[in-house]
């Protein structure tokens, strides 16, 4: 059986989340409500360039925007599991920390660039008056593979340097 303590983060883990972080468009992410109760949303994600950044659009009219309000801290889950046995062995999860903030003017003009280059067909939604975007600014990831096996990456090893 393999570990459970996270191992050291070499070059093949750093790849691997950024492939997970450049590949997938969707994510759960888990918000607080002011008594400290979570809640979870699927997401529409995208990443910067140097996979320090995510970026999301919520409408403003939702508990998640309101929970965002209240407190910036998040978690956000994002997997390439296809719900099938062999996800026991091939799927990879990363658990990323880290604290949201609203944008505003040219930071998210910026952003939602990025956003539609990789989710064209939410524009009508990402544009709407009536949505915020959000930055999660990651300060950390753990990854897990094949079930059992977890790496940690913190925010002073960050994606897009290897050791």
């Amino acid at each position: 059986m393999a570990s459970m303590q996270p191992e050291k983060v070499g070059t093949e883990i750093r790849q691997k989340v950024r492939a997970l972080l450049s590949g997938q468009g969707l994510g759960v992410l888990a918000t607080a409500d002011p008594d400290g109760h979570p809640y979870a949303s699927l997401i529409a994600i995208a990443a910067n360039a140097d996979h320090t950044t995510l970026y999301f659009v919520t409408p403003r009219a939702t508990r998640k925007f309101a929970n965002l309000m209240h407190d910036n801290r998040v978690a956000l889950l994002v997997n390439n599991s296809i719900n099938q046995p062999v996800d026991f062995h091939e799927a990879v999860a990363a658990t990323i920390l880290g604290q949201a903030r609203l944008l505003e003017g040219d930071q998210r003009e910026k952003a939602l660039s990025l956003y539609l280059e990789k989710h064209a067909y939410l524009k009508q939604f990402a544009t709407s008056p009536s949505c915020a975007m959000f930055a999660i600014e990651i300060t950390g990831i753990t990854m897990v593979q094949k079930f059992q096996s977890v790496s940690e990456l913190s925010p002073g090893h960050g994606l897009d340097t290897d050791p």
